[in-house]
């Protein structure tokens, strides 16, 4: 199979419309990252897009709608809480986990009688949605356990041959997966997988927003996850990666001890003029973190890294979803200096 590359054009958008028609999985551009976008409905075009990404089939689907209405035939129920969370943060890179309808079959749900869903907020992804008129199953569009892919480059390396078609709508602004939260009974928001849509921002709508503990901490053998990104080690370079916490001073005395061939180091904007091996950089806010990380950790492959220290974000805000990325990336190896 020669996977096309499309343009963002009407008349390229229709044939990836027409392809995810006929059960075709095509990469879609979202705010966050690329996805593998297939029908959700369609459990053969789903079993694609695990064959596609060589993932676990109990690791849940995320599904993607364009507009408010759509909701109803994805969920079974929508509690007014979620209403309420819907009207604040959708579009945009918000999933929710609510009771599924038995159209979206076991393998879209991860085997589970739930199901994630948003709205993205690309302009691209939403007009793939409504173009096909089908509900939109997208993880992200890379090999599973490898970084996420932000450019059509990178879903085009990761997956040329696998899928019929790639949609080219520009770098992703966000750079990280949505925010995964689930509704208690008792109200209480929990957040399943941290994203853009911080712990802050959803308490302006909720009573009570609470961590999952699974967003730091590995979990146990045979734990069922309700969100994707919760299970299995994720976002991995080829690299040896290593997470480090603590000073910039101790930080740099560790990698330098460190300094041997293919040893890297990624740190924050500005830093990398004081070390002598060989660094990259992705940025200094929680935002410009978030927006490169998965970027760099793609090009320290590139480079030829064998081993990587890298400087851990403070985990609050957007800076905890950066953190959350990484803590898996490095397979949770993490040093305190």
């Amino acid at each position: 199979m020669e996977t096309k590359l499309l343009s963002d054009h009407a008349e390229d958008l229709l044939e990836a419309a027409e392809l995810l028609q006929n059960g075709a999985v095509v990469g879609m551009p979202t705010e966050t990252v690329y996805g593998l976008a297939a029908d959700a409905r369609n459990p053969e075009a789903v079993r694609q897009i695990f064959a596609a990404k060589g993932r676990p089939a109990d690791n849940p689907l995320i599904v993607h709608i364009a507009e408010m209405r759509a909701l109803e035939q994805v969920a079974a129920t929508v509690p007014p809480l979620a209403e309420k969370l819907a009207e604040r943060f959708w579009p945009g890179p918000l999933t929710m986990i609510l009771p599924k309808r038995k159209e979206i079959p076991e393998i879209t749900s991860g085997g589970l009688d739930t199901v994630g869903i948003r709205m993205p907020s690309h302009p691209v992804a939403r007009a793939l949605i409504q173009l096909s008129g089908v509900p939109i199953a997208a993880p992200s569009a890379n090999i599973s356990g490898y970084p996420s892919p932000t450019t059509a480059q990178h879903v085009m390396r990761d997956m040329q041959g696998k899928i019929a078609a790639v949609v080219d709508g520009g770098a992703c602004s966000v750079g990280v997966e949505s925010t995964v939260i689930a509704l208690e009974p008792n109200g209480t928001v929990r957040i399943l997988r941290p994203g853009f849509v911080t712990k802050e921002m959803l308490e302006e709508v909720a009573p009570e927003v609470t961590l999952d503990p699974a967003i730091l901490h590995q979990l146990q053998e045979g734990q069922t996850v309700r969100s994707p990104g919760m299970k299995y080690q994720h976002y991995s370079p080829r690299a040896h990666v290593i997470l480090v916490e603590g000073s910039w001073q101790n930080f740099a005395a560790l990698a330098e001890q460190n300094r041997a061939d293919g040893v890297y180091a990624l740190v924050f904007d500005g830093e990398e003029t004081m070390l002598s091996l060989p660094c990259l950089t992705y940025g200094r806010s929680g935002r410009e973190q978030a927006q490169q990380i998965f970027s760099k950790l793609r090009e320290l492959d590139d480079d030829g890294a064998q081993k990587v220290y890298v400087r851990a974000p403070k985990p609050e805000g957007i800076g905890l979803a950066v953190y959350n990325r990484l803590i898996r990336a490095a397979g949770f190896e993490v040093i305190q200096v």
